[in-house]
């Protein structure tokens, strides 16, 4: 156990760095300094708190952030450079600190009280990492108190709370305990118990085959819960590869597989997207997109450790990317070191960023990555909750999966201040009633989800067509939402708007932090506000264009909005925050349908000249039944019910993709609402042969017509058949 224990010192440490040179030697000095500050300020008396600031008895939170802060203490006394180094009277602050809070908070005749996080998860990590750091006569006393409230009976079933990223964290404390304890047999038990958190799932929490992560059962967490789980994991792998309890389970292959099917795609330029990181987003500026970025890539680059030669050459590359446009680095040592080992590595090429479009029906989140510029689509359903809020954290975000709409360029406009200033009724791409919500709105932790399975979208890898039957939350809007991914444009229609509220509806087309400076160009004159306006097109210096096919009545305002972050937050400060946005919107109170076109990164002349040429798009249906468009070598269509739009016929609902190239078509085919039946689809167009399909397409006849039969399942799986024509 000698040896595993000063394996897992070595994580917590980090090595590969020499602590008198820079990066690290501010770093380390300030790891000291920081332990210095809470020494002083920590009493060991008769208070059963440790500091002032957390006191003891009736929030849970409050003993895992005193641990935590032992931690750090016990970090500085164990890590070089750190001016403690080795310091007796540190390690003795350290000793007390922890006989102190198991006298007066955590042991094993205390009653579990507030979140039961703190006591399993929170509180142990810390406890135990300070135990393994600094030696400790009273070891015993605190591996009861982990027994007490991390039983082995925790990963009994894979159920309950124990799933996901919970089910890593809890393996990770019966680990180090049984390390500590000296007990080989609880190492091997927390070994063995990570195996369910490695098979893919279809429904509920873990990692979907098609790259989605759900936590909390409903409720899309790559960017949060995920990173969670991939740190824990590659943590435990590296800790226990090459000992008796290697992890030799063939499904931690989906481990690794995740990498490039679940978290780079969610990385642009650093940064980990919003779209997909639940109550975090609400968390403040310094846990924002770019934070948990960094998390990812520092995560990525551990597992790199025990992966495949070609994975960890392919990761560290796309994390030298990563890290050289994002300009972030962790705060942390350990992570230091390994993110600036593959900075300063000269021989390593830089990866590009993934391209492509996917559709990931298991969370429903559509993401468009072109060059140039990336689209993240969040919506929806009875599979997927509304939003999720919980301890206090996301109250206004009622509506960020009612088709929010991220989408960016060459900047990142929701990294500073975006949560806490923006209108939360006017998310970009929603359309929602302006009825009234109270902070927290609806239920708490994922409970909530709308009535209605219709979510997701079709993809051929290079565009999508994604669909949302929207139910207004405590609401009673409904609309019919489809968006379509092309190569350099948006297609963005709604229809069948209605609601009974009454209160105004709205579909926010843009609602965007800009600088106050950038101007907004209408139909080719220059407008600050406006309500009310006859458009053709828009476009917002620096940012992009809009078209509004046909025209379309318009409003727009550039204001500057203030709100604070505990506004949405009840944790965290009051402090005001400003920020200037440019919002433009469609009033669907008397209208219920809309049309209109993003043009990332478009300026107004190349808005103008697009909004010009009446040849490069089609709508060929906007209404409760289809929704479809043609542009170009694409055609992709919403059939909400049977019928026929363009050249498509089906006799199920579905989302329909068509694309042309030549001499070949390819037709892919999908089921958001997730039926389970056959979807019988006819083109009118022959084919001269079938070059490839899948498995679940039947090919009834290519001429006159092509006539398909696909068996859709339930999955929201892209079905796609290739046609020499």
């Amino acid at each position: 156990m000698d040896d595993l224990l000063a394996r897992w010192r070595g994580l917590l440490v980090g090595a590969g760095y020499d602590p008198a040179a820079a990066p690290y030697k501010g770093r380390l000095k300030a790891v000291g300094t920081r332990a210095g500050k809470l020494r002083t300020a920590m009493t060991v008396g008769p208070a059963s708190s440790l500091w002032p600031d957390l006191p003891i008895g009736h929030d849970s939170g409050s003993i895992t952030g005193s641990y935590h802060r032992l931690r750090d203490m016990a970090l500085a006394y164990a890590m070089p450079g750190t001016g403690l180094t080795g310091d007796a009277g540190l390690a003795d602050a350290v000793r007390a600190g922890l006989r102190h809070i198991h006298a007066n908070a955590y042991n094993d005749a205390v009653a579990r009280y507030a979140n039961w996080w703190d006591w399993q998860i929170g509180a142990p990590q810390p406890l135990l990492d300070c135990c393994v750091l600094v030696e400790d006569d009273q070891l015993p006393d605190y591996l009861d108190a982990v027994d007490h409230f991390v039983p082995s009976s925790v990963v009994d079933e894979y159920s309950g709370v124990s799933t996901g990223a919970n089910r890593v964290d809890l393996c990770r404390v019966l680990a180090v305990r049984g390390a500590l304890g000296r007990s080989p047999d609880v190492v091997a038990l927390a070994a063995d118990a990570l195996s369910p958190v490695f098979a893919y799932v279809t429904s509920g929490d873990g990692l979907y085959a098609d790259g989605s992560f759900i936590q909390h059962r409903t409720v899309p967490y790559t960017g949060s819960y995920g990173v969670v789980l991939l740190d824990g994991l590659a943590r435990m792998l590296t800790w226990l590869g090459g000992t008796p309890w290697e992890i030799t389970d063939p499904q931690v292959a989906n481990v690794f597989t995740s990498v490039d099917r679940a978290y780079a795609p969610f990385l642009l330029d650093g940064f980990m997207m919003d779209g997909q990181s639940g109550r975090a987003v609400s968390r403040g500026p310094d846990q924002n997109d770019h934070t948990r970025g960094v998390e990812t890539i520092d995560a990525i680059l551990l597992l790199a450790g025990p992966a495949s030669a070609e994975q960890s050459a392919r990761w560290r590359g796309l994390a030298k990317g990563w890290l050289r446009r994002g300009g972030r680095l962790p705060a942390d040592v350990p992570g230091l070191a390994r993110c600036r080992a593959v900075l300063d590595d000269a021989t390593l090429a830089e990866v590009a960023e993934p391209t492509g479009s996917r559709v990931f029906a298991g969370m429903d989140r559509v993401l468009h990555r072109r060059p140039g510029w990336t689209l993240a689509l969040a919506m929806c359903s009875s599979r997927i909750a509304y939003y999720e809020t919980g301890n206090g954290e996301n109250l206004r975000a009622w509506h960020s999966s009612a088709g929010m709409t991220y989408w960016w360029t060459s900047d990142d406009p929701y990294a500073d201040g975006f949560w806490p200033t923006a209108d939360p009724y006017r998310l970009p791409g929603t359309t929602v009633s302006r009825k009234p919500l109270p902070k927290a709105a609806g239920d708490t932790f994922g409970k909530i989800c709308p009535p209605t399975p219709w979510a997701g979208g079709v993809t051929d890898g290079a565009a999508v067509v994604a669909a949302q039957r929207v139910r207004g939350l405590l609401s009673t809007l409904s609309a019919r939402k489809s968006w379509f991914c092309l190569d350099d444009a948006v297609v963005c229609l709604g229809a069948e708007i209605t609601s009974r509220d009454g209160r105004p509806v709205e579909t926010s087309v843009e609602h965007r932090i800009v600088p106050d400076s950038a101007r907004l160009t209408v139909d080719g004159a220059e407008v600050t506000d406006g309500s009310g306006l006859t458009a053709h097109w828009m476009a917002v210096e620096g940012v992009g264009g809009y078209l509004f096919p046909g025209g379309a009545t318009v409003s727009t305002r550039g204001e500057d909005r203030t709100g604070t972050w505990q506004d949405i937050n009840s944790a965290r400060p009051a402090t005001p925050v400003t920020r200037h946005y440019r919002t433009i919107w469609i009033d669907n109170t008397a209208v219920d349908s809309y049309a209109y076109v993003l043009l990332p990164g478009a300026t107004a002349d190349d808005t103008a000249a697009r909004a010009a040429d009446a040849t490069w798009l089609t709508i060929l249906a906007n209404n409760a039944h289809q929704q479809a468009v043609q542009a170009g070598p694409v055609t992709g269509a919403t059939f909400w019910t049977a019928g026929q739009a363009g050249p498509l016929t089906v006799d199920h609902p579905c989302c329909v993709l068509l694309r042309i190239t030549g001499d070949t078509a390819v037709l892919s085919i999908a089921d958001p609402a997730r039926s389970g039946g056959v979807v019988e689809l006819t083109w009118a167009h022959t084919a001269a042969a079938v070059h490839s399909k899948a498995k679940t397409i039947t090919v009834v006849e290519t001429s006159p017509a092509v006539r398909l039969r696909i068996a859709v399942g339930r999955r929201g799986a892209t079905h796609a058949i290739k046609l020499t024509l």
